[in-house]
């Protein structure tokens, strides 16, 4: 499976590396498992301080989501993130079937 949707990605006081981007595409494309209606991704990574922050919103077809992480490591910062927007699309899909 790959991500069709184009990612947009964004650093702040941080050059986002060919590597750390093809570990976020990665860890985006297994929200498509949960939620094929993706339309598009923006990732922001951000350094302030001691701090590793990655943000993103997703919209997808009638539905905005939005999280953010902070760690001191950029890669962590993007685990915890996925899990985040992971958690909130199936919330999403359970309150749509129970609908």
């Amino acid at each position: 499976m790959s991500l069709e949707t184009p990612i947009i990605f964004t650093g702040h006081h941080i050059d986002v590396t060919e590597p750390l981007r093809d570990f976020t595409t990665k860890k985006f494309e297994r929200l498509l498992r949960h939620f094929g209606r993706i339309i598009s991704i923006n990732v922001t990574f951000e350094v302030v301080k001691l701090s590793q922050i990655a943000k993103a919103t997703i919209n997808a077809a009638g539905k905005s989501f939005h999280a953010d992480s902070e760690s001191n490591n950029m890669y962590e910062s993007v685990d915890l993130l996925v899990d985040k927007l992971d958690r909130q699309i199936k919330e999403h899909k359970q309150r749509e079937h129970e609908h």
